[in-house]
């Protein structure tokens, strides 16, 4: 029973995980006179600035791929790669934040997590919409394996769920948690296949980077969505083990020392 008591606990406190969502959401444009336009100029922006790049300063005409198609590339791998930075960033913090509702003993703490991710996942989904879009007016086609994309972001909420829930409780007890966070997070960047693909890098560093998962949703991602390919399946499923396995360890952790996080923040 263990392995579904976190989506218990969170289908029993949905209607709270969802009023504090919408309060985020509403929040981070609040003041802002374009409001959620902001949600879908700044993917839109970076996907111009792609294009041009790739086409004008450091053209990729060598390459066996047109250059719309070289930044959508790009611009898929950012998707997954900023979601993950994102909640990184901000997990090991995430309790001092909400200290004020922590501190309310009807509070379940561990719901902060569901709310941080749900709302990081939001305005990803946004870019996401921004990409098939561009795809679509670039390309004139949409490969019907995008259908298949919740197939690949299910296991990567799970991971992410999971990496959250640790580091919000390694973060409780020291700051040091998100300095290191700010060390790791940018050199990951360059582990993980964003500007390049696993095809580019010499065999006998493939399996190195093939241990970061962030890298392996990332070509899953692409497969579906860029290149009309299902993902090798053994790559899914070990991803797929790996993601719900983070998951249950990182509330199993969380859970632990729940009780003494107040006492801490």
């Amino acid at each position: 029973m263990y392995f579904v008591v976190p989506f218990e606990r969170a289908w029993h406190h949905r209607e709270l995980i969802r009023a504090v969502v919408r309060r985020e959401l509403k929040s981070r444009f609040r003041g802002s006179l374009l409001g959620w336009v902001w949600a879908i100029a700044a993917p839109l922006a970076m996907l111009i600035a792609y294009t041009f790049v790739f086409s004008v300063a450091l053209p990729v005409q060598s390459q066996n791929i047109s250059i719309t198609e070289y930044a959508g590339n790009i611009f898929c791998g950012l998707i997954v790669f900023n979601l993950f930075s994102e909640l990184a960033y901000r997990a090991p913090m995430l309790l001092h934040e909400h200290s004020s509702f922590v501190k309310k003993s009807i509070f379940p703490s561990e719901a902060i997590a569901w709310i941080a991710s749900i709302r990081a996942f939001v305005y990803a989904g946004i870019s996401f919409v921004v990409l098939i879009v561009f795809r679509l007016v670039t390309a004139h086609w949409l490969p019907v394996t995008i259908l298949l994309s919740p197939l690949v972001i299910l296991p990567f909420a799970l991971l992410m769920l999971g990496i959250v829930w640790f580091l919000m409780g390694l973060g409780a007890f020291t700051k040091d948690v998100a300095h290191l966070m700010i060390s790791i997070v940018p050199i990951m960047m360059f582990a993980t296949p964003i500007f390049y693909t696993l095809d580019q890098i010499p065999p006998e560093f493939v399996p190195w980077l093939k241990l970061n998962v962030v890298g392996d949703y990332i070509e899953m991602l692409r497969a579906l969505v860029m290149h009309g390919q299902l993902p090798n399946l053994v790559m899914y499923f070990v991803c797929l083990i790996v993601s719900y396995v983070v998951f249950l360890l990182g509330y199993a952790f969380f859970m632990r020392y729940k009780s003494v996080i107040v006492d801490v923040i």
